[in-house]
């Protein structure tokens, strides 16, 4: 007879160490596209702050739908500032969060 040979399982805890790099990996990512959407309304924002500061007046009379219009085009162009050329916040909040994430070393 052949002695039973006892086949090793992973421990506890490294399921749970893996489980908790690809939790960590996903909330990473999630956390980055957070703060970068917070740097798109805050840049969106600072245009309408910006806006204000211009008179009333010009060729065309301002309504609704020209505001409308105003407020998706600084949506749009703020996006994509936050995306492309970043003003900085974003990678500045993510540093500081990041090591609030559920498994990481960082602190």
């Amino acid at each position: 007879m052949h002695p039973i040979q006892k086949i090793p399982s992973p421990s506890v805890q490294e399921t749970t160490s893996t489980a908790s790099n690809k939790m960590s990996d996903r909330d990473a990512k999630s956390l980055k596209r957070s703060c970068r959407q917070f740097e798109a309304i805050f840049i969106q924002s600072m245009f309408k702050a910006m806006r204000k500061t211009i008179p009333d007046g010009g060729f065309f009379e301002k309504d609704t739908a020209h505001e409308i219009y105003q407020d998706m085009l600084d949506l749009e162009i703020s996006n994509e500032m936050a995306r492309r050329q970043s003003i900085g916040l974003a990678d500045q909040m993510y540093r500081q969060m990041e090591k609030y994430l559920t498994g990481s070393e960082k602190k």
